[in-house]
């Protein structure tokens, strides 16, 4: 499965009305910015204020409407990953971007992931100044897709305020967004072992699933735009799950070595991120 998505299109899209480009700022020490709309949905930027080391816990809170749907950061073969993006003139610098565990979509012949209902990507910024008050200046562009792809995107400019206080609408969307992360690699929940094929053209995977399980649901991202689903020759191992990740197409001339790719995997209820560092 390879995603192709040109930047450059996108934003001639937008040029001709198909994203939505909405500045809002909200009134002194908001820890919420005003909603972003657009055909397919809305979008806004939620924080707290930073802590006593100037980090900010902060997420992009995307609410599809109803049939509608938005993508993870490899979106499969049809969608428009997400770009957030601080801009200059604010005092905090973004840092890291995390993302919910997605649904594999598919609709007819095309296979993507995404959230299909409202989803808060967890955001970490750094604030630049030392009085403990900060600004978020930044950039959103996302896809919200139904019949068609839209691209839509938003400024939001949202002051923090350095006073202490509950912010427990803001704590609990950030709390329960970092609660749909997938889990880092643990003794019952692991790869233990993984190996490309010399052409290529299969990845295999000997899982440690929980509880013993023998099945799972496997995402693979390899380079950039590039995201594997299809198994096979999966069969119970001890502890686990061993399995062939089928790599049907690579860039012309891939070299592995020295590369990251990274694995999702879900099981029951719990689902685990990981990179592979090919040597």
């Amino acid at each position: 499965m390879k995603t192709i998505f040109s930047h450059a299109l996108l934003v001639a899209g937008a040029a001709a009305g198909l994203a939505l480009t909405v500045l809002t700022s909200p009134p002194a020490q908001a820890a919420m910015s005003d909603w972003a709309t657009s055909e397919g949905g809305r979008m806004r930027i939620v924080a707290l204020p930073p802590d006593a080391t100037g980090h900010i816990r902060a997420g992009l809170q995307i609410e599809p409407k109803p049939g509608w749907i938005t993508y993870w950061r490899e979106p499969g073969e049809s969608g428009i990953p997400p770009q957030i993006a601080a801009l200059p003139g604010g005092s905090a610098s973004l840092k890291s971007i995390a993302y919910p565990v997605p649904k594999h979509i598919k609709a007819g012949s095309a296979s993507d992931f995404g959230y299909d209902a409202a989803v808060t990507l967890p955001l970490q910024f750094a604030a630049s100044s030392g009085n403990g008050a900060a600004q978020i200046d930044v950039q959103a562009f996302i896809g919200v897709c139904k019949n068609i792809c839209i691209p839509f995107q938003a400024t939001f400019s949202l002051p923090l305020s350095a006073k202490a206080g509950k912010h427990t609408e803001e704590t609990a969307i950030l709390a329960a967004a970092e609660a749909r992360l997938p889990e880092q690699p643990s003794a019952d929940f692991t790869v233990s072992s993984f190996t490309l094929t010399p052409d290529l053209g299969r990845l295999q995977l000997h899982l440690k699933l929980p509880g013993g399980a023998h099945d799972a649901e496997i995402i693979v991202t390899g380079p950039a735009g590039y995201a594997f689903t299809r198994q096979d020759k999966a069969k119970p191992a001890e502890g686990g799950l061993s399995t062939e990740i089928v790599i049907p197409q690579l860039p012309r001339n891939y070299v592995p070595k020295g590369k990251q790719w990274h694995v999702l995997v879900k099981s029951g209820t719990r689902a685990m991120e990981t990179v592979l560092a090919f040597r």
